[in-house]
């Protein structure tokens, strides 16, 4: 099994303190400075300005995370929609001034849906239809911008339904994210598989990967080492894809960043 080369989701302000780790290695990079309404409205010019002071000379990879809170991609009310899909456009585009080629967005799948989806006539496909309503045009953006709009699993519980609603789009600009927390959660709350099996599920769909360990009851954010997930088995899954997804640790506390690298390296999963 080939070591993988990590790096790591941060904020403009957090990047100095892990500076010669990512930099000299040209790690992949998250920014998460353009989740909130501020930040992509009144401060949206300063952020970009700090943003790309902050990268400056980096080499690496780049990705944003998108706005969620309160951003339903399955929002059932028509008037809200239009909100909604501006709100991502303008991501995308604070993505693309910052030199980011993926934008992480939130999946809209739940144990919920998955336990009724054979309860309505057309539930499943009325979803989905909401979905594009309130996606489209951010999806037709990143394809003429050339970037890639990357679903993380929230509360999925079976993988395949995220992928199935990725290949809906038949686009190259949209593909497949993976929580490892996430998906472990979901394994001890909702009876999901593996979290290696998430990764063989997304093939090589995946894109984008957030590592993160849990305890099985909340999500952590720990370092990887610090709960109960399987990192050899989804390092082997992860060393088979070959679309070379970004490989990010995204930790509650960035001080335990370079704790949760050792800990997969002296595994000898990464490098």
């Amino acid at each position: 099994m080939t070591p993988l080369k990590i790096g790591a989701c941060l904020k403009a302000s957090e990047i100095a303190d892990h500076r010669a780790w990512l930099f000299d290695a040209a790690r992949d990079i998250e920014i998460q400075d353009f989740m909130s309404f501020a930040a992509l409205s009144t401060e949206f010019d300063d952020r970009i300005s700090a943003v790309k002071s902050a990268l400056a000379g980096h080499t690496g990879r780049i990705g944003i995370h998108g706005p969620f809170e309160g951003l339903d991609i399955d929002n059932k009310d028509a008037e809200l929609q239009p909100l909604i899909t501006a709100r991502l456009l303008k991501a995308l585009e604070a993505a693309d001034r910052i030199g980011a080629r993926q934008m992480v967005l939130h999946s809209p799948y739940t144990l919920w849906f998955q336990n009724n989806v054979f309860s309505w006539k057309g539930y499943a496909e009325t979803k989905l239809q909401r979905i594009h309503d309130t996606l489209a045009p951010v999806v037709k953006a990143a394809e003429d911008a050339g970037q890639t709009l990357v679903i993380e699993n929230i509360q999925d519980v079976r993988p395949e339904t995220r992928r199935a609603m990725v290949d809906s789009f038949n686009s190259s600009a949209i593909a497949l994210s993976i929580d490892t927390g996430h998906a472990q959660l979901a394994r001890r709350m909702s009876g999901a598989p593996p979290v290696e099996d998430f990764v063989r599920d997304a093939g090589d769909q995946l894109a984008h990967v957030h590592l993160q360990d849990v305890d099985g009851h909340a999500d952590r954010h720990w370092a990887p080492g610090e709960g109960e997930i399987e990192w050899t088995a989804v390092f082997r899954a992860l060393s088979e894809c070959q679309s070379a997804p970004h490989l990010v640790l995204e930790l509650r506390d960035k001080a335990d960043i370079p704790k949760g690298y050792r800990t997969l390296s002296d595994l000898g999963l990464v490098i």
